[in-house]
């Protein structure tokens, strides 16, 4: 008869030790967030089934996330009687980073039903390394809150980094990252570039490899949701 593994306390399945975590980093311990991630780093898990986890790892990252949301005072009338309750008074923004960010739209939508979408588009320049901006609809001026960035993977942080900036330029004043698995790299990128940008996850993974994939990470996040192809078989890594 096998001994029984002891149970998990809760502690984050992946993180660093060897640099500080500074204090807007928020690295989820819920146990059924570790469960989800282990299903969606496995290399066996299907597009369809990976999609689903990243829909559900989302919503409760997304939870957390809002867990400072601003609320009001709201008269309610019960079957029985009045009472003060409450209703969001942040007017919240999503901000999916194509393409990978997109599948984690629904699953916030159905925490907060009334939140903006706006897209943002940024593709890696291949000679200089830096983030393009290459699809932007945003208004003329910020008509939220709080602005959520939703993006899989934290890697570089070169593709959060630019969002953040245009963002801020838009009017954006309270911004929060929404990662799933980030890198101690794209971490501190964002720290030291916007230390007033708060980024929840899931883990924080050991480092990135030479091409700027995350380890142990899960691959392409978008290839990996949409099936188009392995992470490989030498496509750009996520920013």
């Amino acid at each position: 008869m096998q001994d029984q593994q002891p149970a998990s306390t809760g502690e984050p399945a992946v993180s660093t030790t060897s640099r500080p975590v500074p204090s807007t980093l928020h690295i989820s311990s819920h146990p059924a967030v570790l469960h989800k991630l282990a299903v969606l780093r496995d290399e066996a898990t299907e597009p369809k089934k990976f999609r689903e986890v990243v829909r559900e790892l989302s919503w409760l990252l997304g939870y957390e996330a809002l867990a400072d949301a601003r609320v009001r005072p709201l008269i309610v009338q019960t079957p029985l009687e009045s009472m003060t309750g409450h209703e969001l008074a942040d007017r919240i923004g999503l901000i999916p980073i194509l393409r990978a960010g997109l599948g984690m739209v629904d699953a916030m939508l159905e925490l907060m039903p009334t939140a903006q979408v706006w897209h943002l588009g940024l593709f890696r320049d291949e000679r200089t390394l830096r983030p393009v901006e290459y699809y932007n609809r945003l208004p003329d001026s910020a008509t939220v809150d709080l602005c959520l960035i939703l993006d899989p993977m934290l890697a570089t942080g070169g593709s959060a980094t630019a969002a953040i900036e245009v963002l801020k330029r838009w009017g954006a004043v309270r911004i929060k990252l929404v990662n799933l698995i980030a890198a101690p790299e794209g971490v501190e990128a964002v720290t030291a570039a916007h230390p007033d940008v708060e980024i929840h996850c899931a883990a924080l993974d050991r480092q990135l490899n030479e091409v700027g994939y995350i380890l142990p990470g899960l691959g392409d996040a978008g290839d990996r949701q949409f099936g188009t192809g392995r992470s490989d078989q030498g496509e750009v890594p996520p920013d």
